[in-house]
């Protein structure tokens, strides 16, 4: 069996192929994320991408993300937390017989409001595959993180921030793009200074003009200041995250951001332990194998 594992985001569109056993053979990426494709464009642009992988003989593919959107290829509804492997598994829908199919995303009450993933809970079942673990806290970075806490192999609950969007925002749209560089590399002294000043108990918006002022007064260099807002969004984030951690927090995403919730969490006395690629592929072959 030749398994095609396709993760379709908003922004960009990745997919690999792997052997029986989960293995990686090639890997594909293009950005050509939900957003990018035309009404009616999905077979298209998946034939485009993954059409020779396609023609192998008992191929199938497993697609998770935003292409399981209402604004996607088709719509799989969300899976009400808390939920494991064989939950997720039980609600995944044909795209194109068996041999394409769609995992749903995942969905969560806070307060009479509702909370949703799509992509991130396969990435965290790929997670506990890897590294056997059944509790704890597993964190997401990107646009929108994601905060989950897995008790005995079920995600149980998870809050989402708004944090990369915010950054987005403040850096490029407001006052302080004036004078931040988004561009510049991490500093990690700037990262932390923004870190530790988040815990002032002075809040976010008032915090977040201290990055004009520091430029201001000359008191940090142009090249940290994106670093430092950084650090006050992340550990705001931090601040606020009601969820505990138990032993390790695991980290899952690119080496950029990653990096940056390592830093965030080990100066508030929290191990870590960071997966990349690695988790989508193991949770849609652990999804194929179930489903």
């Amino acid at each position: 069996m030749t398994w095609i594992a396709v993760d379709w985001g908003t922004s960009a569109l990745r997919g690999a192929r792997l052997d029986d056993e989960g293995r990686v053979i090639e890997e594909r990426s293009a950005a050509r994320g939900i957003l990018s494709v035309p009404a009616g464009g999905f077979p298209a642009v998946f034939e485009e991408l993954f059409g020779d992988w396609m023609r192998a003989p008992n191929a199938r593919c497993l697609i998770s993300g935003m292409a399981g959107s209402r604004q996607g290829w088709i719509e799989a509804p969300y899976c009400a937390c808390p939920a494991g492997l064989q939950d997720v598994a039980a609600h995944i829908i044909p795209v194109d017989g068996e041999r394409v199919r769609m995992v749903p995303g995942l969905s969560a009450e806070h307060d009479g409001v509702p909370d949703v993933m799509r992509g991130e809970e396969v990435q965290i079942l790929g997670a506990m595959a890897l590294t056997g673990r059944r509790d704890g806290l597993f964190v997401l970075p990107g646009t929108h993180n994601k905060w989950a806490t897995v008790a005995e192999g079920r995600i149980v609950g998870f809050r989402t921030f708004m944090t990369g969007e915010f950054y987005a925002l403040l850096s490029q749209h407001s006052i302080l793009a004036r004078t931040l560089d988004a561009a510049a590399s991490l500093d990690e002294a700037a990262f932390l200074q923004g870190v530790t000043r988040a815990g002032n108990g002075q809040g976010l918006l008032h915090n977040a003009f201290g990055a004009r002022t520091l430029a201001l007064f000359e008191r940090m260099p142009q090249a940290g200041l994106g670093s430092y807002l950084s650090g006050l969004l992340i550990g705001e984030e931090l601040r606020t995250a009601s969820l505990r951690a138990t032993g390790e927090v695991v980290l899952i995403g690119s080496p950029a951001l990653t990096q940056r919730y390592a830093l965030a969490l080990h100066a508030n006395g929290a191990a870590t332990r960071t997966l990349g690629a690695e988790a989508a592929w193991a949770g849609l072959h652990a999804l194929a194998h179930t489903a």
